[in-house]
């Protein structure tokens, strides 16, 4: 956290240097900062800093890809003369183990079309998962695990 702060405190000088507060500035000024974090990442221990930034944005890209697919998978299924689908909840086991990873991950399937996550076990061990179309659920498991949950994982454990 204290690299984010230094990153900010950069952003703010590059904004008084400059002379100018509007947000693209600053945002041109994050950025910079953070490219310089970068650039002496041996010399201060930045390393760390920006690999979790990077793979931040890796899993925003695999949660807007995953919307776009689930999106379209949806409204074909609901322009269809007729919907066969077999929806159902299913258990996940889960690997995370933080309180925020296990809701990061719950309000990521949750904000993707066709499924809703249900609920967590008493021991966090388990999610309860409604599928629009759980005809595999196994299937579903698997891309749970190989996207939302490893990318939590590497982002934050």
């Amino acid at each position: 956290m204290t690299l984010f702060a230094i990153n900010l405190v950069l952003t703010l000088i590059w904004a008084i240097v400059t002379g100018s507060f509007s947000l693209s500035n600053l945002a041109l000024g994050f950025v910079l900062s953070a490219f310089s974090l970068f650039l002496i990442r041996e010399q201060v221990g930045t390393a760390g800093y920006v690999e979790r930034a990077r793979r931040l944005v890796a899993l925003a890209l695999l949660f807007f890809w995953e919307l776009l697919k689930s999106a379209f998978t949806v409204a074909k299924i609901v322009t269809r003369r007729r919907i066969d689908v077999k929806p159902g909840i299913f258990a996940y086991p889960l690997k995370v183990q933080s309180d925020f990873e296990i809701s990061l991950l719950a309000n990521l399937i949750t904000l993707t079309p066709g499924t809703l996550s249900v609920d967590v076990s008493e021991d966090r061990s388990t999610l309860y998962v409604h599928a629009l179309d759980c005809s595999d659920p196994d299937g579903t498991r698997r891309d749970i695990a190989n996207g939302f949950e490893r990318k939590i994982m590497e982002a934050f454990g």
